[in-house]
């Protein structure tokens, strides 16, 4: 908790250091329901931005990887990145963004990667009871990840109907402890090969598409992930509401809800002998028995999986920012988020450190609050004895380019874990 204050304050230092004179706001006026437009929905302003970004993730790894970025290309909403990792994970990743098919109205984006080698935790159970290290660490190779997002959008993105398809596949390398000690090794695994495809429809009821003040933007998403190797066939439905209460002249106090549920058509394979022998392990034949435990614990996990199915996970970026990516997993998700968006300054500054070129528009301090469950059994994620919460503090550049920079210094049951990224929260 100490080391959560003295960040906490070294953040709201650091802002007031670089903020500028404010710049004043035009008074707001009383908007309907639906409040008018603040500026253009399809910002042309050119930005780049190339810069090595140190990253360190929890019983992953560490390493550096090399970022960049070129927003608004030519005098068109077209936007290209990439990033490149090295460390303990290897692989590349690029992507193009707002490619207008149709100007304004049909927009494209699409992306690929490639992962030689990675690690990701797995808990020893789904849900919320896991401790916070008793997880084991899966290590996958020969990964790579590839899709596109269609989106149809009208009335100046007020209404939007979206597509997507995304295909990857991978190989389990081995099980190890959360050390990093091999378990056990797999022995010639198969590379499974998957795809995710998706539905989504959103309403945005906001006086900006990229940088809401006020107003309320719903979504609806269904999530079909059909069966890879011997796994379940379901959906996900997602439904997110966020509302956004203006707060003096420019700030803002955002809510979001959201309520994730999978639906499974057929369950997968759930013989525990018949998965190792999928996988390319064999558990008995660990002599350690805390570590066949964790083996068995691995297995027992995709057995959940493919009985339960997946709804979107809880810990990372987006939500619960203060635990890991995908800390909690089940069949239902129910989380809450609260965010203070005091925005600093309201101004129009070009600014270009060799790095990085744009238009800052706001400088911005966020206090944020979240709390939220997921659980194989419907009931449990509204139990709040049931629920983690994360609460923490946030500065942001917002960009003309429609870019937001995005820094998180979060602190729950885990600890405390700070993240830098692009893009507001609960929009993955």
């Amino acid at each position: 908790m100490r080391r959560f204050a003295q960040r906490f304050v070294l953040a709201v230092c650091a802002v007031l250091a670089i903020t500028p004179v404010v710049v004043a706001a035009e008074p707001v006026s009383e908007d309907p329901v639906v409040p008018d437009r603040r500026r253009d929905q399809f910002p042309k302003d050119f930005g780049y931005a190339l810069f090595p970004y140190p990253y360190r993730l929890p019983g992953i790894g560490a390493g550096i990887s090399l970022v960049g970025g070129a927003m608004n290309i030519a005098g068109t909403p077209t936007d290209v990145y990439g990033i490149v990792f090295t460390g303990d994970i290897d692989g590349r990743a690029f992507g193009v963004g707002d490619l207008h098919l149709i100007p304004r109205t049909l927009i494209l984006d699409f992306g690929y990667s490639a992962v030689s080698k990675a690690t990701i935790q797995s808990y020893s159970q789904r849900g919320m009871n896991a401790a916070k290290d008793d997880f084991r660490l899966l290590e996958i190779g020969d990964t790579e990840y590839y899709g596109g997002r269609m989106t149809a959008t009208f009335f100046e993105r007020r209404f939007e109907l979206y597509g997507a398809w995304y295909e990857g596949a991978s190989r389990l390398q081995s099980i190890r402890d959360k050390d990093g000690n091999v378990i056990v090794e797999a022995q010639d695994p198969p590379r499974e090969r998957g795809h995710t495809d998706l539905l989504g429809a959103r309403l945005d009821f906001t006086d900006d598409y990229a940088d809401p003040r006020r107003g309320i933007r719903l979504d609806v998403t269904r999530t079909h992930t059909p069966p890879r190797g011997s796994g379940s066939d379901y959906y996900a439905m997602d439904y997110s509401a966020t509302a956004y209460l203006p707060i003096g002249k420019r700030s803002t106090w955002a809510f979001n809800v959201l309520r994730s549920d999978a639906v499974v058509t057929r369950q997968g394979e759930t013989d525990p002998a018949a998965l190792q022998q999928e996988l390319g392990v064999n558990c008995s034949t660990i002599a350690d028995p805390a570590q066949q435990a964790f083996c068995n614990e691995v297995i027992a996990n995709r057995v959940a999986e493919n009985t339960y199915g997946t709804a979107t996970t809880l810990g990372g970026f987006s939500r619960l920012r203060s635990f890991p990516q995908g800390r909690y997993k089940g069949s239902h998700t129910l989380f809450f988020g609260t965010e203070f968006r005091w925005n600093l300054t309201e101004e129009r500054t070009p600014f270009d450190i060799f790095v990085m070129k744009d238009i800052r528009t706001a400088i911005q301090l966020a206090l944020f609050y979240e709390t939220g469950a997921t659980s194989d059994t419907r009931s449990d994620v509204t139990q709040r004895q049931n629920m983690r919460d994360s609460y923490g503090v946030g500065l942001r550049i917002v960009t003309a380019s429609g870019v937001v920079f995005r820094a998180d210094v979060g602190h729950g049951d885990d600890g405390t874990d700070t993240a830098i990224f692009i893009g507001y929260p609960w929009e993955l």
